[in-house]
């Protein structure tokens, strides 16, 4: 199957299942506005809910129509070249704590020093 025919065919599942959405939220509230004039308290929540609820799959239904998936939504945001340095250091830290070779005999902690930088509060190790 070609891509511009998955593309029509999940098109048209789209505009299926909003009309199957919107179906049942407009019935629920029929239902509940009958049910909340009988006197029904509770079901005055839902005679406002429904129709939210519809609201927000035609905006879904909108919006799954407007993206397109081969395009990103928006270009990546330039990094700072010290952010930069400071991820490297830390990922090599990481490769070097997660290497699968043995290390030749363990050091006690007192003996250990570090190496990496530490991280800041945004997650990234501080570059001195």
């Amino acid at each position: 199957m070609s891509e511009k025919a998955k593309n029509a065919r999940s098109r048209h599942q789209l505009h299926v299942l909003v009309s199957l959405a919107q179906l049942i939220c407009w019935s629920a509230f029929g239902i509940e506005l009958h049910r909340a004039i009988q006197g029904n308290s509770l079901s005055w929540a839902y005679v406002f809910e429904w129709p939210i609820l519809a609201g927000y799959a035609i905006y879904m239904w909108k919006k799954l129509l407007s993206s397109d998936p081969a395009r990103p939504a928006s270009p990546a945001a330039p990094t700072n070249p010290s952010d930069e340095i400071a991820r490297q250091r830390y990922n090599d830290y990481l490769r070097r704590v997660h290497s699968t070779e043995p290390t030749s005999r363990p050091q006690s902690p007192a003996a250990r020093q570090p190496t990496s930088t530490p991280l800041t509060n945004e997650g990234d190790a501080s570059v001195e």
